[in-house]
């Protein structure tokens, strides 16, 4: 699945059918499940890939057939769920397992990729039947988040928001000198441990990271092209960065001469101009080579299903905060309206208790509570805004009474997350 165009994901280019007559899979389906107009959607089998992964080759990039052949091999079928007429596949959808670390703690996350669905059977609902089935999973695999890139506005029609900003691509506008001492080569399996050191290190100041699990990294590599590259200084890997076409991202080189090394090799391999991502935790040694930003920055996806389930596995970094902000000596109690949905908690040095959870709450403000807007809970979370931000910016969000509380508990938050497909 690529971010841009819509036309390379397969998915809809029509406005969302109703989907009144589709069955409710949110509770996750390893039986088959009848939809409508004879078509069934299940958990795929073996049988069933080489056809998804034909699909994926013709509604998106060539290389996703492989990709999806690459994940099944090592995580098998569980993950993909296929939606079929008769035997053939028409509409499919793959579920990753990810970790999302939020201030230090790990955070288990769904991260939804690899759609698809047939040119003949668009405007029917399957990608909507698809994501209730793949959060149905995801909540019985233990997800607390699910996060994503995905194209423009489709996924907020399932509980998505644009949370987290995605580093911005800034174009290379001079090559950067090179070291004599410095070599650069493809990425090979036994690189893992030191590729996977030097990202923790580069995504060490950020407070929400999510980095490549083990088994990505073995896809990357094995995915051919190559796309990752490692820096070797007297046979020491000491840097590393990724490529997509023309995109440069993920550089993690502590060394300046590693890191323009890195950028340097790939605008002598690229056909046409590079851009280069510009992370947080990368030093300023490239900023005399690169232009302006070019396009305004993309955001990655993000869902919160259970807004008091995130908040009590997320206690120890809530009581830090409020310890940072001198509040950490007591219990304190909060009501939290989505407007439609509310949590009442305690939090402080005993941890995070429930007190109470319902429906709509249309007065929190009167009843000393905040009002967040349901699609602006992941942003709360995870967000560059915080809080005190998000009043700013939106007319329903209110903090009351509460604000130095919520402002505390939820301030402005860095990223630096890595997914499966590059961002580009």
């Amino acid at each position: 699945m690529r971010p841009h165009p819509p036309s390379a994901s397969g998915l809809p280019h029509r406005s969302a059918p109703s989907t009144d007559a589709l069955p409710d899979l949110s509770h996750g389906a390893t039986v088959d499940a009848p939809l409508p107009d004879g078509l069934m959607l299940r958990t795929a089998t073996p049988a069933d890939i080489i056809d998804a992964a034909r699909l994926l080759g013709d509604r998106g990039e060539p290389s996703d057939a492989g990709d999806l052949e690459l994940i099944v091999g090592t995580e098998g079928c569980e993950g993909v769920a296929v939606v079929l007429q008769g035997d053939r596949v028409v509409s499919t959808l793959t579920l990753l397992d990810e970790v999302v670390h939020v201030d230090g703690v790990p955070v288990p996350t769904g991260q939804v990729d690899l759609v698809a669905t047939d040119r003949d059977f668009e405007g029917r609902g399957l990608v909507r039947a698809l994501m209730d089935w793949a959060h149905g999973r995801s909540r019985d695999t233990g997800h607390l988040l699910q996060v994503m890139v995905g194209i423009p506005y489709f996924y907020r029609q399932f509980g998505y928001e644009y949370a987290i900003p995605m580093p911005p691509w800034r174009p290379l506008v001079a090559v950067p000198p090179t070291s004599d001492g410095v070599v650069v080569r493809p990425a090979v399996l036994e690189d893992i441990p030191v590729l996977q050191a030097l990202q923790e290190q580069a995504q060490a100041s950020a407070d929400v990271r999510m980095g490549h699990r083990p088994r990505c990294w073995r896809w990357l590599i094995e995915r051919g092209g190559p796309t990752l590259w490692v820096a070797e200084d007297d046979g020491a890997v000491v840097g590393m960065s990724r490529t997509e076409g023309d995109a440069v991202g993920e550089l993690a080189a502590p060394a300046d001469e590693v890191l323009l090394a890195l950028v340097a090799h790939a605008a002598e391999h690229a056909d046409e101009k590079i851009a280069v991502q510009q992370r947080t935790g990368v030093g300023s040694a490239l900023e005399s080579f690169l232009g302006a930003p070019t396009e305004q920055p993309d955001w990655y996806y993000a869902r919160v299903p259970d807004m008091a389930s995130l908040l009590g596995h997320l206690a120890p970094a809530l009581q830090a905060r409020l310890r940072a902000a001198g509040l950490g000596d007591r219990e304190h109690e909060v009501l939290l309206s989505s407007w439609r949905s509310h949590i009442r908690f305690t939090i402080g040095p005993s941890g995070f208790r429930v007190l109470g959870q319902g429906g709509a709450e249309q007065a929190p403000i009167s009843k000393g509570g905040s009002g967040v807007p349901p699609d602006a809970l992941a942003s709360l979370v995870l967000g560059p805004y915080g809080a005190a931000g998000l009043e700013e910016r939106l007319p329903d969000c209110l903090l009351g009474q509460q604000r130095d509380l919520m402002t505390a508990l939820f301030p402005p938050r860095t990223a630096d997350l890595h997914t499966f497909y590059l961002p580009d």
